[in-house]
This record gives C-alpha cells, structure tokens and sequence, in this order.
C-alpha cells in the first residue's frame, strides 16, 4: 500500500504537472513506466527478502491411538474415503510483481484523472472570473453610452424650457442631477435596490419626454409600494433606450409603455413601442450592445435563471424579461 501511495503522490504532483500538462507526453509516459517498474520492482523484491518463500510442510499424520504419528514422506494408502486436501499453490515473484503492476496502473490512472479534473475546475473558476471581468467592462461601457447624446439633448431642451416654462426646466435640471448621480455612483457597488432603479427610469423617461410632443404616449405602470429587492443596476436601460429609439416617430402617433410588476418571487418587466414603417428593424438593433450581449450578461449574471421573451408585429415590438428576486438579496447573484 505503501508504494502504491508513492506512485499516486509522485505522479499527480510530479509527473502530471510537469511533464503531461507541458504537453510532454513522450517524457511523461516514459517517466511513468519506469516509476511503476522500479517502485513494483523494488516493493515485491523487499516483500520477498523479508518474508522469503517457504517449502509446505504437512504436520505428521496422528494414526489412532498407541500408534506412532507418521511423518511426511512415508508411503502408506490413505483410508478408504479418505483424500488429502489440496494445497494452495505459492505464487512466484514474477507473478507477484504483475498483479502488483497492473494496481498500480490503475492508481496512476486515478492520479491523473485527478490532476486533470482539478485543473479542469480550475480553468472553469478562471473562465468564469474573467468573463465577469468582461460583464462588468460592458456594463461599465454601457453606463458611458447612456450619457453623451441623451445629456446634450437633455441641456439643449433645458436651455430652451428656461425662457418658456421655469418650473419645468427646474424640474429637468433636478432629474438630470439624480440620473448622473446613479450613474457614478450608486451603480458602482454592482447591485442596486429597485426603488433606486425605477427612480433612475422614472427620471430617464421624464427627460425623454421633454423631447417629444403630445403624439407620443409614454405610460409608466410600476407598484406603488415598491419591494426592497436588490437587483443589478440598469438591467433595462437598454430596452427602454431601444423603444425610444425605435418606437417613437415625429409625424405618427406613437407610445412607449414601460410596465413592471412582482409576482411570486419573480420580477417582470415588460417594455412595448410603436412600430413605423421607416423604423422597421430587426431585435438586434438595441442601443450600447445588441441582443446577443444582453443574454450573455444575463446568463452571467443568472445563469439560466431568467425569462426573456422577444414578440414583434407589424404595429408593435414587445420585450419581457423574468428574473427571480427575494427580499433583500438577488438569486444567481
């Protein structure tokens, strides 16, 4: 047992590491065979020197009684019905050594399967760190996207409101200050709770609707007491952004209906626009990054622990997304 333990340590912190994971494979099997052959080699040869293979010897036969036992080697017919049990063969060193070679093959292969397992979940672990490195870079970027145009739009219509309505355009300037302050800071700790999340939406949509006339219906249906859930911040910016962008046209009536809800642990959200002839596009024309990145971070960020469902029509174009949610803590997160 003892030099199938050294055989196991020496080849799954040695030789495995070294020689097989530096793709050395030539280097590694010869090392392998001759660590079986000489550990083998060496454990039944001093296994034999100490308990060395002894001739059987049969204990003298005791006859009846008042008769002398006789010894092995003195020729006398057995009893009628009487045979001689039979005696177990002594195996030979050679023999010894290949019963004790192919256990320890088998323990090589267990030393190595282990190596390789360990390094597998290993890589896993690293695949898995760096692709939430590469999420949150996205989300980051992502947060960058929101502000360039929609700021310069969003000061031009201030700077018009001043002279027309005061009231309004301090009121722009209020919510344009809460959005960049979510911005910078409260989405940097990678979670947010949802009443800061739709007070970031409830001011976005605002200042968009500065932007446009009373053609477009924009409806907002949230709950009134909203739950204390933590979810990942701006998970919907994108959708919302995408309905603007695409549903809304200056010469039709158009709407935009933003409506969230939370149903037995599960957070839906649920966004539908307009949809004109000249804006026809496809689901994967979202603003910052397009659907394909939008389901590799939420898979990132739930695994498969979340809905989305992508329905459009000649007129409309409708998005939900499902996550789970629990009180005070995000599931997948």
């Amino acid at each position: 047992m003892f030099s199938f333990l050294i055989i196991f340590v020496l080849n799954a912190f040695y030789l495995v590491p070294r020689l097989l994971f530096h793709k050395n494979y030539l280097s590694y099997l010869a090392s392998s065979l001759l660590t079986l052959v000489l550990v083998i080699g060496i454990s039944v040869s001093f296994r034999n020197y100490i308990t060395p293979t002894q001739p059987l010897a049969m204990p003298p036969m005791e006859l009846g009684p008042g008769m002398p036992p006789m010894e092995l080697g003195t020729k006398m017919p057995a009893p009628q019905g009487y045979r001689l049990p039979a005696q177990p063969e002594q195996k030979s060193i050679f023999m010894n050594f290949i019963e004790n070679l192919i256990i320890a093959i088998l323990v090589l292969a267990a030393g190595t399967a282990f190596e390789l397992v360990l390094k597998w979940l290993n890589e896993e672990s690293r695949r898995k760190n760096v692709e939430k490195e590469q999420l949150k870079t996205e989300l980051a970027l992502l947060r960058h996207q929101v502000s360039p145009h929609f700021f310069m739009n969003t000061l031009n219509n201030i700077h018009a409101l001043i002279d027309i309505n005061t009231e309004t355009a301090k009121d722009a300037v209020i919510r344009l200050s809460t959005l960049m302050r979510y911005l910078l800071y409260d989405t940097a700790h990678g979670q947010t709770s949802l009443k800061k999340e739709l007070e970031f939406i409830g001011s976005y949509i605002t200042l968009m609707q500065l932007r446009f006339s009373k053609k477009v219906t924009i409806t907002v249906d949230v709950p009134e007491n909203v739950p204390d859930i933590q979810i990942p911040p701006m998970l919907f910016i994108s959708f919302i952004e995408n309905a603007f962008k695409h549903g809304v046209s200056y010469q039709s009536e158009s709407f935009v209906k933003f409506k969230l809800e939370v149903i037995d642990n599960q957070l839906i959200c649920t966004i539908k626009n307009s949809k004109h002839k000249k804006k026809e596009t496809s689901d994967l024309s979202y603003s910052g990054i397009g659907l394909t990145n939008i389901r590799k971070s939420l898979s990132l960020l739930f695994e498969k622990n979340y809905i989305l469902n992508i329905q459009e029509n000649d007129k409309e174009f409708e998005v939900q997304l499902t996550i789970p949610v629990y009180e005070n803590k995000m599931l997948g997160h």
